[in-house]
């Protein structure tokens, strides 16, 4: 190509085009970072497990469930096997989570009427979300896992 000419517009290539004002370099760059971008976008939204979401969709809508100060939903499925956040283990007392969610019960005795009945709520909602999960026809079995995030998010910082 002589210098001073311009190229006409059929024989310029598709970075000509986008791209008529940069030096190479920048040409080059803004292609890698864009590959880069476009691979990582396509990563996130390929690896995502699409019955996770629906899963979590139907728990989120549940009535029962709905209002809870804690969401329950599905982490992932193992071959059959739906691993659910809890606010609960044998690491993480049930009181933990009640004092947290429930301001009003941050002072309150173990043994209170008030800790069991919110203790007793707990655990019905927790049998509902299994109850919720174990009836799709792709689910054998439930297995719990501490939600970690739910009490970071919370101001509570697990040291187990």
């Amino acid at each position: 190509m002589l210098a001073g000419l311009e190229m006409p517009w059929e024989h310029r290539t598709s970075t000509q085009l986008l791209l008529p004002c940069m030096d190479s370099f920048s040409k080059r760059y803004l292609m890698v970072l864009g590959s880069i971008v476009t691979a990582v976008i396509l990563y996130v939204v390929l690896s995502g497990d699409e019955r996770v979401y629906q899963i979590n969709a139907l728990l989120a809508e549940d009535l029962e469930l709905r209002d809870y100060p804690y969401t329950f939903r599905v982490f992932r499925l193992e071959e059959g096997i739906a691993v659910m956040g809890s606010p609960r283990s044998a690491e993480v007392p049930a009181m933990r989570f009640l004092r947290t969610a429930f301001p009003e019960l941050s002072r309150t005795a173990v043994d209170d009427p008030s800790m069991f009945a919110a203790q007793q709520i707990l655990a019905e909602k927790q049998s509902r979300a299994m109850e919720l999960v174990e009836s799709q026809s792709d689910v054998i079995a439930v297995r719990w896992e501490i939600d970690e995030r739910w009490f970071n998010e919370h101001g509570v910082f697990l040291n187990y």
